[in-house]
């Protein structure tokens, strides 16, 4: 997030969510987000393929065919560019490449957008007119916008949309990415990416490298690693001999589980670390025990970049042992010294190694979190980045980005667009949360939500066995007859491995800067059993 959450609940004016079901999958940041709109009046605006929680209390609530972000964002901009609604004070003296961008949207009128994305030209309007007259105004995205074969084009758009009303670099404004697991910022930091060390420090970047190497005395390698997608495909064609898994369960969050089963199987070898066994583990020849967030120290990264002390409560169970320690006795077992006496100890090489950690210790972390970058032990800590309009990269680069169509478009034979997404009562993959009896009761089954229009055509009555069918297979699975979903469009979680919805998911397109495979797009056609 370029800002904090609390800004949404007080400093901004507008508020526009797209691809995000904020309220079940961010409930804290929903509940401020609905607090503002209903208590202070702030706008809101809500681009959603399903009609969720915040688009029910929206000013403009535009309900999108999944996959045409692009046009919907480069309209809005097409109107705030006519109507003499951009910033052009911001755009002059902080940001470059508005000619090339402002030339590529000028096509993209609403009445252009209207049949791509399915919403009415009068709405995108609305909207576009609310978002650049409000004052400060702030975006929110998660996976619903990511989840493409543009994902990054996606998340340039929002942003070419935030520079073009100056909507950057004070508080109650900015592009607020909602972190889609409670670390998953914390293990970006880290470097838990094949093309970074920690801090975003390229691989490809000599000095970096070189820091590196002199702190771990190792020879590193110059080249990117490979991401998740391209290690099942390697391992499926035999180029990759031995896989650790750690805390991930891509036998249910990879899409096209055929392709991630059969690329496991080949594998010579195969471990595991995790808390339960996973769909995954069951297919390994180690499973290593590691621990849960209760059961060891540490610091984890939220969302809003803020840096949290995470304190044992409690004793692993069994053999189970802190997930720092595993690694390191492997790591000496293989021949590499690696021995640190606690998780302050490692935290202590990651502030000497890390730019934006370097003045946030254990100490100052007893008194509260401290969002990065923090690069002295006198900083505050960051609020909201690009103060003023000063980008980290000096001038912030807009981007002329053209619709590209979902690579799987319906047809006469899978009419429908299947979409994924998450419910407010388990999380991720369920390795935890379908474990918790409470949570299970609440949702005990996985559902298909279809339009009730879609499903009387079909002859589908609410809670009949469907069977709802891809290029890569079918799943059985109950119906859910609801508003929420338009006619063309059904949805589905992939929290239950029981009617798994990534055997149904594409693995053939991907994002081509990050990899990131196109969840939210698949034809498919639903029949009633």
């Amino acid at each position: 997030m370029t800002n904090s959450i609390g800004e949404l609940e007080k400093d901004a004016n507008c508020i526009f969510v797209i691809g995000s079901n904020t309220v079940e999958n961010h409930p804290v940041i929903g509940m401020k987000i609905k607090h503002n709109k209903l208590y202070n009046g702030a706008k809101l605006i809500v681009a959603d393929p399903r009609r969720t929680d915040l688009a029910e209390i929206a000013d403009v609530y535009m309900p999108h065919i999944p996959g045409s972000d692009v046009a919907l964002v480069n309209a809005m901009m097409n109107v705030i560019i006519s109507e003499g609604l951009a910033d052009q004070a911001f755009i002059a003296e902080h940001t470059e490449g508005y000619e090339a961008m402002a030339a590529l949207v000028e096509k993209f009128t609403p009445e252009f957008a209207e049949p791509i994305t399915g919403v009415p030209a009068e709405d995108i309007r609305a909207a576009a007119r609310v978002y650049a007259q409000s004052g400060n105004a702030v975006i929110c995205y998660a996976m619903g916008l990511t989840q493409h074969r543009t994902g990054t084009d996606n998340v340039k758009s929002v942003c070419n949309l935030a520079m073009l009303t100056g909507n950057i670099g004070r508080p109650g404004t900015g592009v607020d990415p909602l972190r889609g697991q409670n670390n998953v910022q914390g293990a970006c930091d880290m470097g838990a990416l094949p093309v970074v060390y920690t801090a975003y420090q390229n691989v490809t970047n000599e000095a970096a490298r070189v820091k590196f190497e002199q702190a771990w005395g190792v020879s590193l390698p110059a080249e990117n690693g490979l991401v998740l997608t391209e290690v099942i495909n390697k391992a499926y064609h035999g180029e990759m001999k031995a896989l650790y898994v750690f805390g991930e369960n891509p036998m249910m969050s990879d899409p096209d589980l055929h392709h991630v089963e059969e690329a496991l199987e080949k594998l010579d070898f195969l471990v595991v670390q995790d808390i339960f066994l996973t769909e995954t583990a069951k297919y390994a020849d180690v499973v290593l025990p590691g621990s849960c967030f209760a059961e060891k120290n540490g610091t984890f990264s939220n969302t809003e970049r803020r840096v949290q002390r995470v304190r044992k409560a409690v004793s692993a169970p069994g053999q189970a042992r802190a997930d720092w320690e595993i690694i390191c006795e492997i790591a000496n077992r293989m021949g590499y010294a690696m021995n640190y006496a606690n998780a302050e100890e490692i935290f202590e090489e990651i502030r000497g190694l890390t730019p934006s950690y370097a003045g946030i210790n254990y100490a100052r972390l007893e008194k509260g979190g401290l969002q990065w970058p923090c690069p002295t032990e006198e900083h505050p800590g960051t609020p909201f980045l690009h103060k003023d309009g000063n980008f980290s990269r000096g001038k912030g680069a807009f981007a002329a980005i053209d619709y590209i169509p979902p690579g799987e478009q319906p047809d006469e034979e899978y009419p429908l667009i299947l979409t994924t997404g998450r419910s407010l009562f388990h999380y991720h993959t369920g390795t935890m949360t379908r474990r918790a009896s409470a949570l299970d009761t609440h949702k005990p089954e996985p559902e298909l939500e279809i339009n009730p229009i879609t499903a009387a055509s079909k002859g589908i009555q609410d809670g009949d066995l469907v069977r709802i069918s891809t290029r890569r297979g079918g799943l059985n699975i109950r119906a859910k007859l609801t508003s929420m979903v338009a006619p063309q469009v059904v949805f589905m979680t992939f929290h239950f491995a029981e009617a798994a919805a990534n055997w149904l998911t594409s693995s053939e397109f991907l994002d081509p800067v990050a990899k990131i495979p196109e969840y939210k797009v698949s034809a498919c056609k639903v029949e009633k059993i």
